[in-house]
């Protein structure tokens, strides 16, 4: 199932110039900057009866790993960090080893802006975060790029989905894309998938690449089975793809049967002989967005429409 290439003994130490470090703000550091001070954030978090203690532990521990990836990363390159909300905008250079601290997330909001570069993502509360997607600690930093500058690492590629509207803009996804209202209205649009075509009413369009298919999508399989075992039915399991499967997967999120809408298309899996296409009847905020990043996406409405597809670029992320 895992299927891992070979050491990459081609890609050496003189092929790294720089070593980006991917960083991200703890839940506390985002309230003080709310807020404006320590005492203020604890004011607002225990008046709402939320435990503070918590917050604190989780800061900690981000500060301790950023410590011990700090000391790893010095492995004599170059290094530049930056905070994860300046990753869409950041340029990244062939000659850059990218590291990623945070938790799956950071590395679905980063792999799909670094082209085919390398990535060693560190998991930096493993007692907290399940860390699917980050197979390093902390103290393993030092280590994971030292075996990776030698031509000892290992990469794994990672299908990326890609959107494309029909005015040629374009966006990648890691884990999954959705596609619908930027409200909880319902999205109004037509869907198109290998030869059959309706109008739809629904919450919206989830695709999903193999990677993310333990994630939001997961969430699918989990109403749907809930659902069938309180009607009696069978448990509904939950599909799996391995990372380099280049099958994509959607599902229609709560399909609304009218005069005017249908629901014989909800779920299927897209190969490479057949896009996901969708033409958007939202007069306004009709959005596309990518791994649940709602502020970057592409606008939907009326007169658009999009194919939906595995993207020719992968991801590379090196592992165990």
């Amino acid at each position: 199932m895992r299927a891992v290439s070979a050491s990459f003994a081609h890609e050496k130490r003189a092929g790294f110039e720089k070593i980006v470090l991917v960083t991200r703000k703890t839940r506390l550091a985002e309230l003080v900057e709310r807020f404006n001070t320590l005492a203020q954030a604890r004011f607002y978090i225990e008046h709402a009866g939320g435990n503070f203690q918590d917050y604190q532990a989780e800061d900690e521990a981000y500060r301790r790993s950023l410590g011990q990836v700090r000391h790893g990363v010095g492995v004599g390159l170059k290094v530049q960090e930056i905070d994860r909300e300046l990753v869409p905008t950041f340029t990244f250079l062939k000659a850059d080893l990218v590291v990623t601290l945070g938790q799956d997330g950071i590395v679905a909001n980063t792999a799909k802006y670094i082209g085919r570069q390398p990535l060693i993502a560190v998991n930096p509360d493993p007692a907290r975060f399940d860390g699917i997607l980050l197979p390093f600690l902390p103290g393993e930093a030092q280590n994971s790029i030292e075996n990776f500058l030698d031509g000892k690492g290992r990469l794994r590629s990672v299908t990326l989905a890609e959107a494309k509207l029909s005015d040629g803009q374009r966006l990648l996804a890691f884990n999954d894309i959705f596609l619908g209202a930027q409200t909880h209205v319902s999205a109004q649009y037509r869907i198109r998938w290998r030869q059959a075509r309706e109008q739809q009413s629904s919450s919206g369009v989830l695709v999903s690449t193999g990677a993310g298919s333990s994630g939001w999508l997961s969430s699918m399989f989990n109403m749907a089975s809930g659902v069938a075992s309180l009607t009696g039915g069978h448990a509904v399991k939950p599909m799996r793809l391995d990372w380099e499967d280049r099958r994509l997967l959607f599902v229609v999120r709560e399909p609304f049967v009218s005069r005017h809408s249908h629901a014989s298309i909800v779920a299927g899996l897209v190969d490479g002989g057949y896009a996901l296409e969708l033409e958007s009847l939202m007069p306004s905020d009709g959005v596309i967005f990518s791994d649940g990043m709602e502020a970057d996406y592409l606008q939907f409405n009326s007169g658009s429409s999009v194919i939906v597809r595995a993207a020719e670029e992968t991801a590379r992320l090196v592992v165990k």
